[in-house]
């Protein structure tokens, strides 16, 4: 395991954090932060979490603090680890449920107003966040959340909005606590960030979290615009915060820690998006790209850019097809033969199957594990021992998670490789 990785159950203990008077956050009980608003006769809580089973935790906590009704729950954005608990704080009462008007109450997906493909995105949702993987072994951490969280009741308390807020946004007054709803579109093109300007506290949602962020999950997405989510950090700079409260990892804590974090989100993704249109105007393909642009020094090493759950190559590649398609500008992949078709003449022309096979074996024992995928994949296109060749690449994909930074994908092999050894 990464030894970065080694260190996340640790950073991600259960703890109800006070941000400011009667502000609190709820960290480490689940993937996403819920957050509490204390006013003088009501509670305000702002996201919900992952599961049922997660926010009855988190609600025995908050009632320790308080015993006012919840009558209000704001919503950040549509993804489902933010929604799904909202059944549980609203038990009893009736609060009013504030959403954007652009939310999507298909929380599973992105918020988006196009259908998209059900099965496989589930399929890959599950092998990016290592549904079903073993605690510590397998699964250790999701990248900007905990590995060992209830799953109970996952998706299962969503509820709809009662209120929905325009792109103008809208303050509010609840009992006693000022708060500022404000489009602010970065993740998902639904964001609202809450701001309590009286205590300069600042509830971002996913625009930023303690890690590169997530400008492309390999469970699939739309497009998410870089620009905008760029954009949107000059924004949230703008509030003056000197509390942080992101969807995802610890509160940050101080005008000036908060500044600098930001500007350097703000200036990675820039740094991304320039060098990938740079590239492409010098004629450069999405895989030169994806091997070519890298993080300056000076923002790779920063803790909230490391690739724990965003990675520089997929953004690189996701911004290359959200701006100009699959088409990579090379005449030579406008028709590309089938995989099949190619895999048999790359056989043959390497001395047949028994020998790509060899080379396989020999590139897993050298740790070369991608080149040895990648010869694996050809054998299975042609079906040559097919047994052998699909043990063979799970065997791979086991040893080439061992060294993976990237939580999504460290379980995206791990859960392959089960499959495989399943059969499936």
């Amino acid at each position: 395991m990464h030894p970065e990785l080694k260190a996340h159950p640790e950073y991600f203990q259960k703890e109800i954090v006070q941000l400011a008077d009667n502000v609190y956050q709820a960290f480490g009980f689940a993937a996403s932060n819920v957050y509490m608003f204390v006013g003088d006769d009501g509670v305000i809580i702002v996201d919900t979490s992952e599961t049922t089973a997660a926010a009855e935790n988190i609600l025995a906590e908050f009632r320790e603090i308080t015993d006012l009704p919840i009558t209000t729950i704001i919503l950040t954005h549509s993804h489902r680890d933010h929604v799904s608990g909202a059944s549980v704080f609203a038990e009893g009462g009736a609060p009013e449920i504030i959403a954007s008007k652009r939310y999507s109450e298909d929380s599973l997906f992105v918020a988006s107003n196009h259908p998209q493909p059900v099965k496989a995105m589930q399929v890959r949702t599950k092998r990016q966040f290592g549904i079903g993987l073993s605690y510590p072994d397998e699964i250790v951490g999701i990248g900007v959340g905990p590995g060992a969280r209830p799953l109970k009741g996952m998706g299962a308390g969503a509820l709809p909005p009662t209120q929905r807020i325009g792109d103008e946004g809208t303050k509010l007054n609840l009992h006693g606590v000022e708060l500022e709803l404000v489009m602010a579109p970065g993740e998902t093109p639904d964001h609202m960030v809450v701001w309590c300007p009286e205590k300069k506290v600042l509830i971002c949602g996913d625009n930023f979290y303690r890690s590169f962020p997530n400008l492309y999950p390999p469970r699939g997405t739309a497009y998410r615009d870089f620009d905008t989510w760029a954009d949107t950090m000059d924004l949230l700079m703008s509030f003056g915060p000197v509390v942080l409260g992101p969807g995802h990892t610890k509160a940050v804590f101080g005008a000036e820690k908060i500044q600098s974090d930001l500007t350097d989100y703000r200036d990675a993704i820039r740094h991304i998006v320039d060098e990938t249109r740079n590239g492409m105007d010098a004629g450069l393909t999405i895989d030169e790209l994806a091997h070519k642009v890298k993080l300056p020094d000076h923002l790779a090493e920063k803790p909230h850019l490391r690739e724990y759950y965003g990675r520089i190559d997929f953004s690189v590649r996701a911004y290359f097809v959200g701006t100009m398609g699959w088409f990579d500008g090379n005449p030579t992949s406008m028709a590309p033969l089938a995989p099949k078709d190619e895999a048999a003449r790359f056989i043959k022309m390497a001395g047949g199957a028994p020998t790509v096979m060899n080379f396989a074996e020999k590139a897993l024992a050298e740790g070369d594990f991608q080149w040895a995928l990648q010869l694996i994949d050809r054998l299975l296109a042609v079906e040559h021992e097919f047994e052998a060749a699909t043990q063979l690449k799970a065997k791979t994909l086991r040893a080439h998670a061992v060294s993976q930074i990237n939580c999504p994908t460290r379980h995206y092999y791990i859960q392959c490789a089960k499959e495989l050894e399943g059969g499936a």
